[in-house]
C-alpha cells in the first residue's frame, strides 16, 4: 500500500459479500465497508456509544 494512500484496509472478508474496515490516516476514524454484487455502502464504525471509532495515528 503506497504511502500517499488517505485509507488503509485493516480488515477484509468475503468475495462476492464484500465487508471491510478502512481507517483514514489523518482523522484514525474507522469506517465500515460492505458491498453485496453491485451495490455497496460505506459508514463510520460507531462503538455502543454512538460515538465514532478512532484509531490512534502513528507519525
Amino acid at each position: 500500500m503506497s504511502k500517499d494512500q488517505r485509507f488503509e484496509k485493516v480488515y477484509s472478508q468475503g468475495t462476492m459479500n464484500v465487508t471491510e474496515i478502512l481507517v483514514d490516516k489523518v482523522t484514525g476514524v474507522n469506517y465500515l465497508f460492505r458491498q453485496s454484487g453491485y451495490a455497496g455502502g460505506l459508514t463510520p464504525l460507531l462503538d455502543r456509544d454512538g460515538k465514532p471509532v478512532v484509531t490512534p495515528i502513528q507519525y
